[in-house]
């Protein structure tokens, strides 16, 4: 990075106090530390007290932002039968059976999301080298493996995201651009902290949330207010 990037970042730095900040604040302070040429993404990084290491600690789920994420995701369908008109019309991108695995086993990864049809699962799950890296493979707890094809590409083009705490316990998740209303993207990632809280699992000890950051790609990372993760918690009850 050359020394005008340096700059900038510096100077974005300079825009953040050093306290924590209500998430519509968060949003306006990177606004206007916005200096990059793209439109960024906004992410909201939490902390959890949680060790994913144990199965009964895992913490995953999907929630639809209210406010979309700025950009329809590319749906594929693998479905048969009748349930292939059912996804086009829908809206879905790409639909086909075991033709569209034949394609992604040869290398074809032009898709954001894949939603698979139960009986379609034995066909797809040859699949799982590709699609598992990259976080795309269907899965039930999702609503990706479903026979609700209409219903579950709707609801990703609307800007379901999935969500799924790492290796370290935290949880990185998308919640718009930062050419979003600042009061927007406060409301999705008030969605997506609210999702977070509901999929607490019960064997989580001791603090759950144990810091909320918001973050755009380029620009600093903000600290989000306790108050807020207690606003949260009062929605998800």
């Amino acid at each position: 990075m050359g020394r005008k990037g340096g700059k900038n970042i510096e100077n974005a730095r300079k825009l953040v106090e050093a306290r924590s900040y209500k998430l519509a604040e968060a949003a306006e302070v990177l606004k206007k530390a916005h200096f990059a040429k793209f439109d960024e993404t906004v992410e909201l990084v939490v902390n959890l007290g949680v060790d994913p290491k144990h199965s009964d600690q895992m913490v995953r789920g999907t929630v639809v932002m209210p406010h979309g994420l700025g950009k329809s995701k590319r749906v594929l369908v693998i479905a048969g039968g009748e349930k292939v008109k059912e996804a086009q019309e829908a809206g879905a991108d790409f639909v086909g059976g075991d033709d569209m695995v034949q394609k992604i086993q040869e290398g074809w990864t032009d898709f954001d999301a894949v939603i698979a049809t139960p009986d379609m699962m034995k066909s797809a799950g040859r699949l799982g080298k590709v699609l598992g890296p990259r976080g795309l493979m269907p899965n039930p707890k999702t609503g990706t493996v479903t026979f609700d094809v209409a219903r579950a590409v709707k609801e990703i083009k609307a800007g379901k995201v999935e969500f799924r705490v790492d290796k370290a316990g935290i949880v990185h998740s998308p919640v718009g651009k930062i050419s979003f209303d600042a009061p927007k993207l406060a409301e999705n990632a008030q969605a997506l902290l609210g999702a977070i809280l509901k999929a607490k699992p019960a064997a989580a000890k001791g603090k759950y949330v144990k810091r909320v950051t918001l973050t755009s790609t380029m620009g600093p990372g903000i600290e989000i207010d306790a108050a807020e993760v207690e606003a949260a918690v009062a929605v998800a009850a």
